[in-house]
């Protein structure tokens, strides 16, 4: 059984993968330095995502008496 926090933890590799690979692509192409920090931007934003996900403690919740 796959649990939401593995679903969650996968998904978020992937797009580091996927925006990775996007991007190394694109500059093989050819890319402007604009588009070269655009590229950085969105990389560096799914390597934020896929950081939070992980070390994020959950919200406990409040415990009634």
């Amino acid at each position: 059984m796959i649990t939401s926090k593995e679903l969650i933890d996968w998904a978020t590799a992937s797009l580091v993968v996927f925006s990775g690979g996007l991007a190394g692509h694109y500059a093989a192409v050819g890319m402007n330095p604009v588009q070269w920090a655009g590229a950085v931007a969105s990389v560096l934003g799914s390597v934020t995502v896929a950081v939070a996900v992980r070390v994020w403690a959950p919200a406990k919740a409040a415990q009634r008496e």
